[in-house]
């Protein structure tokens, strides 16, 4: 029974995500959002164990709450659709300023980077060779992937691209592979997840700077009490090997506890010019 109750929970968790049917919860049940950098399938196996741990340990329900893409994404979180969410940094510095969502947690075992990949073999080794040609990226806002490449090329190399967006990093590094583009923007974490043969055809020409990396989220409307019971579980899900083990699935190496200032620096990047 135990088995076929989470069953069916995967499936309508995925059901949501397809649709985006999900909206926010209420009394004790809470909407978590999950920013959709990958297909809705991936992400559920990564997150319902871990909304499953979160059940457990603080007695509350959680119901994933998925969208179709990185801009609904935005436009769940610039409504308050969700009680928390997992999302890009900026992506925390633009919810805080619509919402007022704050950071509970982050990896404090990495940095997240921007990083621009092109054919293994299509004799394209500098950014500034892309002038004037197309590159692949997941949306318009994705930071470390859209962002922040886009940024450096235009700042830092002085060139103009043609943008095009696929919906999800895996969707823009087959964008290489297939010849639709001539490079695309990810972050290491999703290039890394990869399939070994879509790594293996592809070659990283630049990384960006670093910033902190993506936050889990909880608009204020959540209580002061709830907010920490979460942060303290998820806390506490490092010092175990269960809860670790669902941890790394996002990855969280080592999770830590978050603030708003830990993402004020990029309010110092100027990336509103590029913001869609």
């Amino acid at each position: 029974m135990k088995y076929m109750a989470s069953r069916l929970r995967y499936m309508a968790a995925l059901v949501c995500m397809s649709l985006g049917l999900c909206g926010p919860a209420v009394a004790e049940e809470y909407s978590f959002g999950v920013v959709p950098q990958f297909e809705p399938l991936r992400l559920a196996s990564a997150w319902i164990p871990i909304l499953e741990e979160l059940e457990r340990r603080t007695g509350h329900r959680f119901v994933m709450s998925g969208t179709p893409d990185i801009p609904a994404f935005e436009d769940a979180f610039r409504r308050g659709a969700f009680d928390f969410a997992y999302m890009n940094p900026y992506h925390a510095v633009m919810a805080h300023d619509h919402q007022g969502y704050l950071p509970l947690l982050r990896d404090g075992g990495r940095q997240l980077f921007g990083i621009l990949v092109v054919a293994r073999d299509g004799g394209i080794d500098d950014p500034a060779q892309l002038a004037g040609k197309q590159v692949a990226f997941p949306a318009p806002n994705a930071l470390g992937a859209s962002l922040m490449i886009r940024s450096d090329l235009a700042q830092r190399f002085g060139i103009d691209c043609v943008p095009v967006y696929a919906a999800t990093h895996s969707s823009a590094y087959l964008n290489v592979l297939l010849g639709r583009s001539a490079a695309a923007g990810g972050v290491m974490a999703t290039f890394t997840a990869q399939p070994e043969t879509v790594r293996n055809g592809l070659r990283i020409i630049h990384e960006t700077q670093r910033v902190p990396p993506h936050p889990v989220v909880a608009h204020p409307r959540v209580s002061e009490e709830v907010r920490e019971e979460v942060r303290r579980a998820f806390l506490d899900m490092a010092h175990d090997a269960g809860g670790q083990a669902a941890l790394d699935r996002v990855p969280f190496r080592e999770i830590v506890a978050a603030t708003m200032e830990d993402y004020q620096p990029l309010r110092d990047m100027n990336l509103e010019r590029f913001v869609e």
